[in-house]
């Protein structure tokens, strides 16, 4: 996986990582725990500079969160659930985790999204409440664009700081990433088939039959 990784960035240069930062948030079929490390390696070859990397992968991290936020905000709370029901075995959302990125964004507010941009697991769900509740599209902005930067300089500058050392560990990093990788097929797998789309939509939907 790592060499399809480094055939995207040899080909497209700094846009080949935004792309697949871009991806990885849309629906992660690679991790950016890959993507960034690699990325940052590539600076030390003179490929590209480190600088160029970061704001390369925060541009398409951004642009990756953009459509979750729209969806929230044009499908709303209750539509999102149902949206979640429906088709949530294959995107694997189901009610109950819209309801619980609900619950942590009113906690936490516009903080949620800056600090969830550091968390693998809520980088992407966290955009939908944000959306949900309509917070300014302005302000979402700079908080992704903070916490995605510190996210991908971090994973960047682990790259880069390895420099000429990555070539001892390299070795290893195919098998840890095809581990990966095949970590998250295992995962995605489990939750299609686990799926029950009637976890935490219950309420809603009879909440919408009272109404009608």
């Amino acid at each position: 996986m790592d060499d399809f990784v480094r055939t995207i960035m040899d080909t497209f240069g700094v846009f080949g990582i935004g792309f697949l930062m871009f991806l990885e948030n849309i629906f992660p079929p690679i991790p950016s725990e890959l993507i960034m490390p690699l990325a940052g390696y590539q600076a030390t070859q003179g490929n590209m500079s480190i600088v160029a990397v970061i704001v390369s992968g925060t541009i398409g991290s951004l642009l990756g969160v953009i459509p979750w936020y729209y969806a929230g905000h044009y499908l709303g709370e209750r539509r999102m659930k149902r949206l979640a029901a429906r088709h949530g075995r294959w995107l694997t959302l189901s009610p109950e985790d819209v309801d619980q990125a609900n619950q942590w964004f009113r906690r936490k507010g516009a903080r949620a999204v800056l600090f969830g941009r550091l968390v693998p697991t809520v980088r992407t769900l966290i955009s939908v409440p944000a959306g949900i509740a309509h917070m300014p599209m302005a302000t979402f902005l700079i908080y992704s664009t903070i916490g995605g930067a510190l996210w991908t300089a971090l994973l960047a500058m682990l790259g880069f700081l390895l420099g000429q050392r990555y070539e001892m560990v390299e070795g290893y990093v195919g098998p840890v990433s095809n581990a990966i990788i095949v970590a998250i097929v295992v995962f995605y797998m489990y939750r299609v088939v686990t799926f029950d789309p009637g976890r935490g939509g219950g309420k809603d939907e009879a909440g919408e039959r009272e109404t009608h």
